[in-house]
């Protein structure tokens, strides 16, 4: 198979676009450097087609190994025919291999292994060719004799190895797998002890649904519930059809007598092939499952890594708590901590005055712009004592806002946090989290475990391998889109970027420890173990500001600063005085300064830079404005139109923080007045939505929300997302979803403690 060729075909690529991803990959280039830096070579590949080539190439080289080695073993066995070489070549996936490999792989003693050792192999060659074995088998229990074996186990033996052949036929398993996808159903039902318990698998206690349609949220749902053992699964499969199809093609003389090899058929299938492929139809489902949830958690935490920053702002970083106390740190506009202390402004000791006092005194140190008050316990409680604080003293420049702390805990008890802060109880490692949080959401969430920012579905229920590693990407591709600087950026920071691991980073941060701030980026070279290959695949995404050159603080690769400075001089301008020239810049005629390896893509790329160099791509915060007259669930009532923050997306919904401690679902089906495929058709993770509240259970915390207008009218609804940092979702024309006809009344509350509950 010519690799390169097929992957060019399969997405519809140049031959040389996938000759040079996978040269460069093989060189030790990363995703994000080819994407940035060689646009040339790929002809402008983004990081999601990359990442396709990548995948594929391993698969189809693993393949071709694969291959290699079944065809060596059937070789020396003797039994490589040149039709099943033919196969064996020309076979595209890896199960189809080993479903021709299967005849000739080595087994453990099986019934038809047994009938082979005891010499049945001819009568079951009679069987299948519908021959009369009669004499043959009478000659066969004269040597035997009926003591050692009866004429009734031959014929059982014998169809035992039909079975088995019938069994390993790879074309025929095939489409017999096909027809079960397409045509069987997956069913549930509740074990007879929780049969009159409430559990949150309730819904799935007499449950059925084709199995081609199960989404993802579902099937890990309900197998969940079998772990768990609540409930049991069980696959109907289009039996009949299959045993008729079989017969099709393994009886080719139907005049000739046919029971035995009928029986061989039903044995076959029931005893062989039906166990079989529902195994295989569970690790389908479940590979479906894991890869789709997992881009759910990719979508999410990619959008949750590029949220709005603070910025560089003077922080009070509030935890809050109720019976422990609210502990409070001030972090400066570098992130840096400068001191901490407890209030205690809410029930039970409620020493409103001692706490004011406290924060008088911080405020008169400290020029704070904003509060940041973590989400968690009490925090609505902490907002109205600050926001009551901050009126009282008529100040008007201090801002008070609620900071998503998911993951601040894990961070906090962290070795991480121990590190930086070893003298710190956790609580206050927390508050330091949820300030720099505001100020730089990715530089503080890259040293959080994604899996524990809590924007996943069913995370601990898929590939964690696959999980880690797809997660990874998306934080080096986050890191790297929007840069680093090099003389602040924490060792975990570093550690994401291009060409960098772990222990560079560490390097990086010791060299900067002792030497002081970076002055220029070839400085680098001198850190301990920071070859020319890491130079180049990282350089690129590091910045200096305030550094000898200027071009430092730009994305513009140190192997490009030459042809900067000729464009420069050209302009009869120092570098200085082009970087931010829009007018000059713009005279550039970039053809002039092609070269073999620089092209328009890459001189287009270093024009743009060179106008606004070092901009940040994320955007400002702009903060949800919550209802200050709603502060628990019981002030929630039906109707009552809220803003809040989406904090969460899964297949069937999306979760809101609407300020209440519990976060409400609104489901797919209330998300738009129009059909939508999936949640993010309509928002992201910590987008600003407007939601209504359909129902509130207080007795299970669950509260149920819509985003579509009341009227119903064509469009985005009522809840339209205020959209930060992602472009408009392409508009989805089909009809209403079958599957969702006569259930908009579906009981969204069960539907979050399902999900929450999981």
């Amino acid at each position: 198979m010519n690799i390169i060729q097929t992957i060019a075909s399969e997405n519809n690529l140049e031959n040389t676009q996938v000759k040079n991803v996978i040269n460069l990959l093989t060189e030790g280039s990363t995703i994000p450097f080819i994407a940035r830096y060689r646009k040339e070579k790929t002809n402008n590949l983004d990081e999601v087609q990359l990442r396709i080539i990548r995948d594929r190439f391993e698969y189809i080289s693993e393949l071709e190994e694969r291959k290699t080695v079944i065809l060596n073993t059937i070789e020396e066995q003797g039994k490589l025919t040149d039709e099943l070489k033919q196969k064996i070549t020309e076979t595209t996936t890896k199960q189809h291999l080993e479903d021709l490999y299967l005849p000739f792989k080595p087994k453990k003693r099986t019934r038809a292994t047994v009938a082979r050792e005891l010499g049945l192999e001819p009568l079951a060659e009679l069987i299948r060719d519908q021959d009369d074995y009669t004499s043959w088998l009478q000659e066969f229990m004269k040597d035997r004799g009926d003591d050692d074996i009866t004429e009734t186990e031959a014929k059982q033996r014998g169809r035992d190895i039909v079975a088995e052949w019938i069994s390993e036929d790879a074309d025929l398993k095939e489409i017999i797998r096909e027809k079960c996808w397409a045509e069987g159903t997956i069913k549930t039902e509740v074990r007879k002890e929780f049969e009159d318990q409430k559990t949150k698998f309730e819904m799935y206690y007499d449950f059925n649904e084709p199995i081609k349609n199960i989404p993802a949220h579902r099937f890990l749902a309900i197998r969940r519930g079998e772990e768990e053992s609540v409930i049991k699964i069980r696959f109907e499969l289009p039996d009949e059809n299959i045993l008729e199809f079989i017969a099709e093609k393994w009886i080719q003389h139907p005049e000739k007598p046919t029971d035995d090899l009928k029986m061989a058929i039903e044995d076959c299938y029931q005893r062989l092939m039906s166990p079989s492929i529902e195994v295989e139809l569970r690790l389908k489902l479940k590979t479906m499952a894991d890869d789709d949830s997992i881009k759910v958690f990719n979508e999410n935490l990619r959008n949750l890594l590029l949220a709005p920053l603070g910025g560089t702002k003077m922080i009070l970083g509030v935890d809050p708590g109720f019976k422990s106390g609210t502990k409070w740190v001030v972090v400066d506009e570098t992130g840096k901590f400068h001191e901490k202390g407890i209030i205690y402004p809410t029930f039970p000791q409620k020493q409103i005055k001692q706490a004011e006092e406290a924060f008088t005194a911080i405020m008169k140190k400290y020029a704070c712009e904003y509060i940041c008050i973590g989400n968690g316990t009490a925090s609505r409680e902490v907002m109205q004592f600050v926001k009551d604080f901050l009126a009282k003293t008529k100040d008007t420049q201090t801002q008070a806002i609620i900071v998503n702390e998911s993951g601040a805990s894990v961070y906090s008890a962290s070795d991480i946090a121990r590190e930086e802060f070893p003298e710190l109880d956790v609580s206050y490692r927390g508050a330091i989290s949820i300030a720099r949080r505001f100020q730089d959401p990715l530089a503080e969430l890259v040293k959080i475990d994604p899996k524990s920012i809590g924007v996943g579905q069913y995370q601990h229920d898929v590939n964690q391998k696959k999980l880690k590693k797809s997660l990874d990407e998306v934080v080096e591709s986050c890191v790297n889109y929007v840069g680093v600087n090099l003389n602040t950026a924490s060792v975990s920071l570093l550690s994401y970027v291009s060409g960098m691991n772990k222990t560079l980073a560490k390097n990086v941060v010791s060299y900067r420890d002792e030497h002081g701030a970076f002055k220029e980026r070839n400085e680098l070279t001198n850190v301990s173990r920071f070859g020319p290959k890491s130079f180049e695949q990282s350089a690129g995404f590091l910045r200096i500001t305030g550094g000898s050159n200027p071009l430092d603080q730009s994305a513009v690769h140190p192997e490009n600063y030459a042809i900067v400075t000729k464009m420069a001089k050209d302009l009869d301008l120092s570098v200085e005085e082009m970087i931010g020239n829009d007018k000059a810049l713009s005279n550039i005629v970039l053809k002039e300064y092609y070269t073999e390896e620089i092209g328009h893509l890459t001189l287009k790329d270093i024009i743009d830079e060179l106008k606004k160099p070092g901009r940040d791509p994320r955007t400002s915060y702009i903060g949800a404005k919550l209802d200050e007259n709603v502060q628990t669930i019981e002030n929630l009532e039906p109707d009552m139109e809220l803003e809040g923050t989406v904090t969460n997306l899964t297949n069937f919904g999306a979760f809101v923080d609407i300020g209440v401690h519990h976060d409400g679902l609104v489901h797919l089906s209330e998300l738009s007045d129009r059909y939508i495929k999936e949640p993010s058709e309509i928002c992201n993770v910590g987008d600003i939505v407007k939601v209504r509240i359909l129902n509130v259970d207080l007795g299970r915390k669950r509260i149920a929300l819509s985003m579509k207008s009341k009227a119903g009218k064509t469009g985005a609804g009522a809840g339209a997302a205020k959209k930060r940092k992602t472009p408009n979702k392409k508009q989805n024309q089909q009809k209403q979803h079958p599957n969702l006809t006569g259930k908009m009344d579906v009981d969204l509350s069960r539907l979050a403690e399902k999900f929450k509950g999981l």
